[in-house]
């Protein structure tokens, strides 16, 4: 899955390589490693942290799956997806025991979205004013 940050830095590096404060920090005398650590790499930072918060969430909900249907984690170690396949038989009388399992996945993967996007606005240095 590094193919994703490869081309999410890349394409930050190279729009970022035409902006003003770019050519600004070179023209001041800036050697070429402190406008890449000064510069390059903290605006680089919030999309590269936004895609593994999303990565994170998207892996959460793959091994669920895969263990809801048997490929995953084996029963006896605990796995949300190996907790709601025997919940499925009892949906009608008892269906809190896929519920919880169910809402947990859901709260857990919103979180890590929400922190992508928390993150992303406390480091990405063009929303500061």
């Amino acid at each position: 899955m590094w193919s994703g940050y490869a081309r999410i830095t890349r394409s930050t590096v190279l729009s970022l390589r035409e902006t003003e404060f770019i050519e600004a920090a070179r023209a001041i005398g800036g050697s070429s490693m402190r406008v890449i650590f000064r510069h390059v790499l903290p605006n680089c930072l919030a999309p590269v942290l936004v895609l593994a918060t999303l990565n994170v969430a998207g892996a959460i909900l793959i091994e669920t799956s895969l263990s809801f249907l048997g490929f995953g984690v084996q029963p006896p170690t605990a796995s949300w997806g190996s907790i709601i396949t025997p919940g499925r038989q009892y949906m009608r009388h008892a269906p809190h025991i896929a519920l919880f399992p169910g809402l947990a996945i859901t709260l857990t993967v919103l979180a890590f979205n929400l922190l992508g996007d928390g993150l992303r606005d406390a480091l990405d240095p063009r929303l500061k004013i």
